[in-house]
């Protein structure tokens, strides 16, 4: 089991330094419900509870809960949310109010405790508004079922967030227009591509992170470090039309051998150099040799190319730091948005 963060060495409660951390996009959704006699739900469908608009008011005061969230349990971080979102449905079957809150941030720390108290004061509000009525209400099963963001990764509660159609967990692999993010990733190393390796330990982080901003693995190869073979590599998968995303990893740094910038380079119609930029930047927080990766970010027709260290902490961690840039940059190549009009 991991050590509790919130605990210091000498075992006092402390509040994370998460100061070191990049800025991603966090999101958190939580559910909980609240059970009363089938009379009660009646009455607030009907809106003819005597203090008004029983849903409507709960909604409210999850929403304004979870801006306030950072004042109300001591060790958490304020966080300048972007969004939160509280649906509240009626269940007449099980006599009960479902509740669902999602919270969404970018930043350094993860929402769930946002998401969690968004629907535990909506929860308390509908019993405030409706106790008059029925004080036997139960309040019950508040739980996390779904999280993205952060080192920690994605996670669903099991046997929730899933899509009845497919059976697959909602958001997961979608980008916010709805549609897959493609990737292919690409391990660019000689002793890998020789089969010295047990385990492509690079190539299984990225593979295993690029949920975070919504992508799903369609190709996956090792190559060595040649020049000429990196560059037909990405030519080939980038012209073939299936891919949003190729994500390389390993020969970014200043070794005879590491050639991956100059392959990119050779083959992308341009670069996109803030990308590049910030990956160094946020990287060098943690590593300050980071600096000396000659990573590129880069465009060949619509598909964008992005060369990640080959390290697989290094890996999760740029994916970490691009995610929240990646289905944006999608969505302008593909032609589903515009380019923002100058002021």
């Amino acid at each position: 089991m991991e050590r509790l963060t919130h605990v210091d060495e000498q075992g006092r409660a402390r509040m994370v330094d998460v100061g070191g951390k990049p800025e991603t996009e966090r999101v958190a959704v939580a559910r909980g419900r609240v059970r009363m006699q089938p009379a009660t739900l009646a009455l607030i469908r009907a809106g003819e509870v005597a203090k008004g608009d029983v849903l409507a008011v709960a909604r409210v005061a999850g929403i304004l809960a979870a801006k306030r969230t950072g004042e109300l349990i001591p060790l958490c971080h304020p966080l300048p949310l972007t969004a939160v979102e509280v649906e509240i449905t009626p269940d007449e079957a099980a006599a009960a109010l479902e509740i669902e809150a999602t919270a969404r941030v970018v930043g350094r720390t993860g929402v769930e405790m946002e998401a969690l108290t968004a629907v535990s004061v909506a929860a308390l509000t509908i019993y405030d508004m409706c106790k008059a009525v029925d004080r036997g209400m139960t309040i019950e099963a508040i739980r996390l079922v779904h999280k993205r963001g952060g080192r920690s990764g994605e996670y669903w509660r099991e046997g929730e967030m899933t899509d009845e159609r497919s059976g697959a967990p909602q958001h997961a692999h979608a980008e916010p227009g709805g549609r897959r993010i493609s990737v292919a990733v690409v391990t660019i190393s000689d002793s890998a591509a020789r089969g010295e390796r047990e385990e492509d330990l690079s190539g299984r982080a990225v593979r295993e992170n690029v949920s975070r901003f919504g992508g799903v693995v369609e190709h996956y190869e090792i190559i060595p470090d040649e020049q000429e073979i990196i560059a037909e590599t990405l030519k080939v998968l980038a012209d073939d039309g299936r891919y949003d995303v190729i994500l390389t990893t390993g020969g970014t740094g200043l070794g005879p051998r590491d050639r991956t910038p100059q392959a990119t380079k050779a083959v992308i119609d341009y670069d996109v150099p803030g990308l590049a930029e910030l990956m160094r930047a946020e990287s060098a927080k943690r590593a300050r040799f980071a600096y000396l990766s000659r990573a590129v970010v880069g465009v060949r027709g619509e598909t964008l190319i992005a060369n990640l260290p080959g390290s697989p902490k290094g890996c999760a961690e740029t994916v970490e730091i691009l995610a929240p840039y990646i289905p944006h940059a999608v969505q302008l190549l593909r032609g589903e948005i515009g380019q923002h009009s100058p002021r």
